[in-house]
């Protein structure tokens, strides 16, 4: 620590230019450490684009999984580890998010061996697969690994009160903090550019996220077959092709811009998540500080008890995704966010998720200072 700022490591699986929710959480945070004055560095896989305006340590991993299983999984090779190795002895603490990868795994013991503080932020807890042996192998992934990684950390923060309590019981087998995502209030307001991609007059339900089976991209599909007079408009990108699904009332835009994601929730009727196994997804986070009501899964919509009554929440079994689809459906219909409970929902976000807050939280925790105010 040098002159009462902390030099901070960010470890996570991959850089925010591959679209997952975890990646962008460490990249507005790594921006808010720099701001504060604490030093940052970001050690992640080398498989994307470093961001331009962050200190990197790039990974040399392979990602074999993903396609296969949905789930991504960089595996570190000899060199990677030697760098990563070298980034935590220059740091004065070591912030990992989520505890089930292996670059997470190999940053927390090579940080307790080297007496350097850890902050584990856990950002999920199962994932219901619809394979059986999937969600078997997630099971005992977070019995062997997940929970002695908890156990292992300093201090541990989660993004979500029902991850949790999944993964700590109610009340908590030991103590935590929960901290919520932080918004970009500057993109991600209720105010500024409108896009409505497709045809007018269609009720025009968003997507965003990772083309990914995990994200319920199979339930938007059997959404969009049930509903062809609904306009589905997806933004984001992966292993899946919803381009290829043959739908007229699908729209695959890609990978967005904020800005344009922004303009993407101002001008939707529904922000429509059918995932599983996730905390509180950043996007639903950003979607409510656009005024943009929200359907997702049952579990996401209870990750901020205060936030729960603009959200609605739906059954998601990914082994099962017409049934879903139905569930989603119904919510949608029944969704009553009417004018000005889309603004007390916008100025909820707007006063709750804080990047500048969470990150100072968890430059406190790096440093050990105690927090007044855990939740």
């Amino acid at each position: 620590m040098v002159g009462g700022f902390v030099r901070l490591l960010t470890v996570s699986h991959f850089y925010e230019s591959h679209g997952g929710g975890i990646e962008r959480v460490a990249a507005h945070l790594c921006r808010a450490f720099s701001g504060q004055g604490h030093k940052a560095v970001w050690a992640a896989s080398s498989a994307d684009a470093v961001p331009a305006d962050i200190a990197t340590v790039p990974l040399a991993c392979r990602d074999p999984l993903e396609r296969l299983t949905g789930l991504p999984m960089p595996l570190p090779g000899p060199r990677a580890l030697r760098d990563l190795a070298r980034a935590i002895d220059d740091a004065d603490a070591v912030i990992v998010h989520d505890a089930l990868y292996v670059t997470s795994i190999a940053a927390l013991v090579m940080a307790r061996r080297r007496g350097k503080r850890v902050v584990l932020v856990q950002h999920i807890a199962a994932i219901p697969f619809a394979s059986r042996l999937m969600r078997g192998v997630m099971a005992l992934a977070n019995l062997m690994v997940t929970r002695p990684m908890l156990a292992a950390a300093d201090e541990v923060v989660f993004i979500s009160d029902t991850v949790r309590q999944a993964l700590l019981g109610s009340p908590p087998r030991r103590s935590a903090h929960l901290a919520f995502n932080g918004v970009d209030h500057a993109i991600f307001n209720a105010a500024g550019p409108v896009a409505q991609p497709g045809p007018s007059g269609a009720k025009r339900v968003l997507f965003a996220g990772r083309y990914v089976a995990k994200k319920g991209l199979a339930v938007l599909r059997a959404c969009a077959q049930a509903r062809p007079d609904w306009q589905f408009v997806l933004a984001g990108s992966g292993p899946l092709r919803p381009a290829d699904w043959g739908l007229a009332n699908v729209t695959d835009l890609g990978p967005q811009s904020p800005q344009a994601l922004a303009a993407l929730y101002r001008g939707a009727d529904v922000l429509l998540l059918p995932s599983v196994g996730e905390g509180y997804p950043l996007v639903i986070q950003e979607a409510m500080a656009c005024g943009l009501p929200v359907v997702c899964g049952a579990p996401a919509q209870l990750a901020d008890p205060a936030a729960g009554k603009w959200l609605a929440g739906a059954a998601i079994d990914l082994a099962r995704p017409d049934a879903s689809a139905q569930a989603c459906i119904a919510a949608i219909e029944t969704l009553a966010v009417d004018e000005a409970a889309r603004v007390a929902m916008a100025d909820y976000a707007s006063r709750t998720y804080s990047w500048p807050v969470m990150a100072a939280r968890l430059a406190a925790l790096a440093a050990g200072a105690p927090l007044k105010s855990a939740r």
